[in-house]
C-alpha cells in the first residue's frame, strides 16, 4: 500500500496534535487526514467531452465533549497546520476534564481490499478506449438511439486516522465505476436506459463485464421502454426481481436504522428493538466486509473495523447502525458505520452494503404463483421520509404479470408506500441475490454504497402510472410533496 500523508508526522506528532485538541477538555478527539486522486472521462455527442484528473488533500480534527461536537478542517497538513486546526476545535467543545490520548496502535484489517490492477498504473489512453468502445457499440445497435453518454471514473483515497482511544489507521481505498446512459426516440416519444458497474476494484472491473455489454443493457432498456405500454395505477402485488438491486431495503428501512436519526426521534424504528418490524421472511444486513462491493471498507472513517451487522433478523429488529458519537450516547461500541464524504465533513452513521438476505425459493416460481401484478426489474432513484417511513421510487424497467406470466413491459411506473408496512407484506423470498450501486446522500454528504435483495413479492403496493387502474381507476395517489420532507436521505443511482 502506498504510504500516505502521515509519513511526515509519525505517531508522536499525531499524538501531540490530539493532546492539543484536548487541551481545553473533552471526552474524545480524532484526526482524519486524506489525500484523493481522481480521474473522470466523459463521452457525449459521439466524442470525448472531458478528461478530468486531480488531487485533493486535507485534514479534519474533531473534539467531542458530552453532546457537543467541534470540527475544524484545513488544507495545510503540516504539523503547524494541524496544530492550528486542533486549537480551533479545542475551543469549540470544552469539557470538564483534560485527557491525554492513549498510545497509538493499529488494529488488524477485517478484509483484504487489494486490487489486481491499480488505476494509477493504467494509461489514460486505455481508459479512453473502454469509454469509446461502449459509445460505438451503443450507437450501432439501432437507429432509434439518438444519444449516448458514457462515463468512467476511478479514485484512490489514502487516509490516516488517529484518535485519543489509541487507534491509528493508515488505509488506501480504490474504487472504479462505469456508466452508460442511452436515449432512444421514436417520433415524439423519448425514453432512456442506463446501466452501471462499479466496486472496490481497480481496472480489472472490465473483467467482470465488458464495456460493450454494459452499453448493450442500457440500449436494450431504452428501446424496451419505447415499446412499453403506460403503467397502470392502483394497488397491486409487486414482485421485485433480484436484478432491481436493493433500493427497496436502502430506502424503505436502511436510513431509519441509522442511530443518529433514531436518537433524534426521526426514525419510525425508534424504541422498537426486539419487536417484529417485518415479515419473518425478511432479514436485513449491513455488511461492509463483502469483498469488491462499492460500499466495502476495511475501516470506516473513524478507524473502526468494517463489520457485518444483522439489523433485522427474521422480521425482528436487532440492531441500529452507529458511529462513535452515537454509540457513546448509549455507552456501547460503534458498529463501523461512521462515514464521511471527505475531510471537510464530520462522520455520521451511514450504510455500506445493505441487503435483504436471500431465501430458499425458486425466483421463477414466485412469478408463476402471482396471478396479477407488477414485476420490477430495474429501479431508478428513491427518497424516504425516515420519520414515518413513507417512500417513493421510480421504476426504470417494469412488466405486467398476468396469470403467472410476464405479459408486456410498462413505462412511467412509480412505487409509493411505507417501509415498515411494505416489509411486513413480503410473503415470498427467492434464493437469488442482485446488487446495485449508488451514491447515498445525507446531510449534504455523498458516500458510495451498494445494496442488494433477492427476488421477493410484496402482497400489495401502490403503483403510480398513466395507464389507468384495473382495480380502482379513480384512485388518487399522494402528491410527492406530501410524502417527502425537505432534506430527507436519498440515493442517487449511478
Amino acid at each position: 500500500m502506498v504510504n500516505n500523508l502521515s509519513q511526515s508526522l509519525e505517531k508522536d506528532g499525531l499524538q501531540e496534535i490530539l493532546d492539543i485538541a484536548m487541551s481545553h477538555g473533552g471526552d474524545f478527539a480524532d484526526i482524519y487526514i486524506e489525500k484523493k486522486a481522481l480521474n473522470g472521462i466523459g463521452c457525449e455527442d459521439n466524442k470525448i467531452e472531458r478528461i478530468n484528473s486531480g488531487t485533493d488533500a486535507g485534514a479534519g480534527i474533531r473534539v467531542i465533549a458530552g453532546d457537543s461536537t467541534a470540527y475544524a478542517y484545513t488544507n495545510d497538513v503540516s504539523f503547524d497546520g494541524l496544530a492550528h486546526a486542533a486549537r480551533v476545535a479545542s475551543h469549540g467543545a470544552r469539557g470538564d476534564q483534560v485527557r491525554k490520548s492513549r498510545d497509538l496502535s493499529t488494529p488488524l484489517a477485517p478484509v483484504d481490499l487489494s486490487v489486481q490492477l491499480r488505476p494509477d498504473e493504467v494509461a489514460i489512453e486505455k481508459k479512453v478506449e473502454k469509454v469509446l468502445a461502449a459509445n460505438q457499440h451503443a450507437r450501432t445497435l439501432d437507429d432509434r438511439i439518438k444519444q449516448v453518454t458514457v462515463g468512467f471514473g476511478d479514485i484512490i483515497q489514502q487516509v490516516t486516522i488517529a484518535n485519543t482511544e489509541g487507534v491509528f489507521v493508515e488505509d488506501e481505498r480504490i474504487r472504479s465505476r462505469f456508466i452508460v446512459h442511452a436515449v432512444a426516440a421514436d417520433g415524439s416519444l423519448i425514453q432512456t436506459g442506463y446501466e452501471a458497474l462499479g466496486g472496490s476494484v481497480g481496472f480489472e472491473i472490465f473483467e467482470e463485464e465488458a464495456p460493450e455489454d454494459i452499453a448493450q443493457k442500457a440500449v436494450d432498456r431504452a428501446l424496451l421502454m419505447l415499446e412499453a405500454k403506460p403503467a397502470p395505477s392502483g394497488t397491486m402485488p409487486v414482485v421485485m426481481a433480484a436484478e432491481a438491486g436493493g433500493t427497496m431495503v436502502h430506502e424503505a428501512c436502511g436510513h431509519g436504522l441509522e442511530a443518529d436519526l433514531v436518537q433524534k426521534g426521526l426514525s419510525v424504528y425508534g424504541g422498537q428493538k426486539g419487536q417484529e418490524v417485518a415479515s419473518p421472511l425478511v432479514t436485513v444486513i449491513d455488511d461492509g466486509t463483502i469483498r469488491g462491493k462499492y460500499g466495502t471498507i476495511r475501516f470506516d472513517d473513524e478507524g473502526t473495523k468494517g463489520q457485518k451487522n444483522v439489523l433485522i433478523e427474521k422480521g425482528v429488529l436487532k440492531e441500529f447502525m452507529y458511529d462513535r458519537f452515537t454509540a457513546s450516547k448509549e455507552k456501547r461500541e460503534s458498529t463501523g458505520n461512521g462515514r464521511r464524504e471527505s475531510y471537510q465533513h464530520k462522520p455520521v452513521p451511514r450504510m455500506t452494503n445493505t441487503l435483504i438476505a436471500a431465501g430458499d425459493e425458486d425466483p421463477s416460481a414466485i412469478i408463476k404463483d402471482t396471478k396479477e401484478g407488477l414485476l420490477v426489474k430495474k429501479m431508478g432513484g428513491g427518497q424516504v421520509n425516515t420519520t414515518n417511513g413513507d417512500f417513493v421510487f421510480d421504476v426504470a424497467e417494469g412488466y405486467i404479470i398476468k396469470d403467472g406470466e410476464i405479459v408486456h413491459a410498462v413505462r412511467g411506473a412509480t412505487l409509493t408506500g411505507n417501509g415498515p408496512e411494505v416489509l411486513r407484506k413480503v410473503d415470498r423470498v427467492g434464493k437469488d441475490l442482485g446488487y446495485a450501486i449508488g451514491t447515498c446522500g445525507k446531510e449534504g454528504q455523498g458516500v458510495p454504497v451498494s445494496d442488494a435483495q433477492p427476488t421477493m413479492r410484496i402482497q400489495s403496493l401502490i403503483v403510480g402510472g398513466t395507464g389507468g387502474a384495473p382495480d380502482s381507476p379513480n384512485k388518487k395517489l399522494p402528491a410527492l410533496a406530501n410524502i417527502l420532507s425537505d432534506g430527507t436521505p436519498r440515493i442517487r443511482r449511478l
